[in-house]
């Protein structure tokens, strides 16, 4: 059986034809050789904009925060079911209020005691450790937890019996449905997603949205709220780390809850790399608080101690892990946070805010967060300007019934 043999077309020479089949395969070539660039271009953006990312994140990370510890031992001293909820309620007031990034729950009397124990799942992981300790840490969980997620992480339990009592935080992080902010916390939903994208995420508006990451249900996320194509209904967001919010706009994103089982565990466990490089401890023992300088406590991680019933030296009395015998050289600094008291006993809730307030204009952070300035979240209600008779051309009388 013969070969069919290639029929020259009509006015054309072989020459021409060979001539034209060389550019026709140089131009495929050329082709090639453009998609190939264009690839490697592609992932060369690709990894810039990871390392970008990383340096980002990493940035972000090195944001000063300030930590308070407290002993759970505190609620113990309260008469009432009802007036221990308080009391961490006031606690988890405070921290918001002066914007504090990390709140530690340590046992002050530890085992001398045969106390109940109880279980709480915090940064660390599952920890076991004295019942008022898991009750004071759960609430200010509790609290710190956007609303629309609290049915997700708190199913109903005897600690939180009477929280509907407390004074919510109003953190800019609690979102409402009509707040368009450029970030919002929201849950992992467990639903099935088409191979190659990111977890649905609920984050308390009608729909939940699309992410760039997989993963388990049932995680605390934040999201980067990402721009609605036209004409798409589709909400798409990006998970981000806990500080991005506020080292990008500055806003306050509310706090951590950690467990130590000791005095000694509130600074062995830091979370951060290098730890707290300032520590002050509160006592009635200390110096006065006065004394120190203005702006003149630099941090990058900041520690302030409140000691309980009896004082931060109980609770060394009770740590096992520390040898000192002076409470005072713990510390950086050991200040009274309000010389010539009139009572007998500062309560330690009233310490924390007297503390916080006093320690205000002495603390200077080497990386401050900026100034909020964006919009999208409540902020606090002020008066509107007051303009004068010359410019307004008369009185100008204010609606105060919203106050009455």
């Amino acid at each position: 059986m013969s070969l069919p043999t290639q029929t020259k077309p009509p006015g054309k020479s072989w020459r021409e034809i060979n001539q034209e089949r060389k550019a026709l395969k140089r131009q495929r070539n050329e082709e090639k050789i453009i998609k190939r660039e264009k690839r490697v271009a592609l992932e060369k953006v690709v990894q810039e904009k990871v390392k970008e990312e990383v340096e980002r994140e990493k940035k972000n990370a090195e944001i000063s925060t300030i930590s308070i510890a407290v002993p759970g031992s505190i609620l113990e001293n309260a008469q009432s079911a009802e007036l221990r909820t308080y009391l961490a309620g006031q606690i988890a007031r405070a921290a918001c209020v002066f914007c504090v990034d990390e709140v530690i729950v340590y046992d002050d009397i530890g085992d001398k005691l045969n106390t109940k124990k109880s279980k709480l799942e915090d940064a660390d992981g599952v920890k076991v450790a004295r019942k008022s300790c898991v009750q004071l840490a759960r609430i200010l969980q509790y609290l710190e937890c956007p609303q629309y997620l609290r049915k997700h992480f708190f199913p109903l339990h005897k600690d939180l019996e009477f929280a509907g009592l407390l004074n919510p935080l109003d953190a800019p992080h609690h979102l409402r449905m009509s707040n368009d902010f450029k970030f919002r916390e929201g849950i992992t939903m467990n639903k099935k997603v088409r191979p190659g994208k990111g977890s649905q995420v609920n984050v308390g508006l009608l729909q939940d949205i699309s992410t760039d990451k997989l993963l388990n249900p049932g995680l605390r996320v934040t999201v980067r709220m990402l721009p609605t194509a036209e004409g798409s209904k589709k909400l798409k967001g990006k998970i981000v780390s806990l500080s991005t919010p506020r080292a990008e706009t500055g806003v306050y994103w509310g706090y951590t809850v950690r467990i130590a089982n000791n005095l000694s565990q509130v600074f062995t466990q830091s979370p951060y790399k290098d730890g707290y490089d300032l520590t002050i401890g509160t006592s009635d023992r200390g110096s006065s608080i006065d004394e120190l300088p203005n702006n003149g406590l630099d941090y990058n991680h900041a520690l302030v101690v409140f000691g309980g019933l009896h004082g931060i030296e109980a609770a060394l009395e009770g740590d096992e892990q520390i040898q000192e015998d002076d409470a005072s050289l713990l510390f950086n600094h050991y200040v009274n946070v309000l010389p010539s008291q009139g009572s007998r006993t500062i309560r330690t809730e009233e310490a924390v805010l007297i503390a916080l307030s006093g320690l205000r204009n002495k603390l200077k952070a080497n990386n401050e967060p900026m100034v909020f300035k964006d919009t999208g979240i409540a902020v606090s209600s002020t008066f509107p300007a007051i303009k004068s008779d010359s410019e307004s051309g008369g009185t100008v009388n204010l609606d105060l019934s919203k106050f009455d």
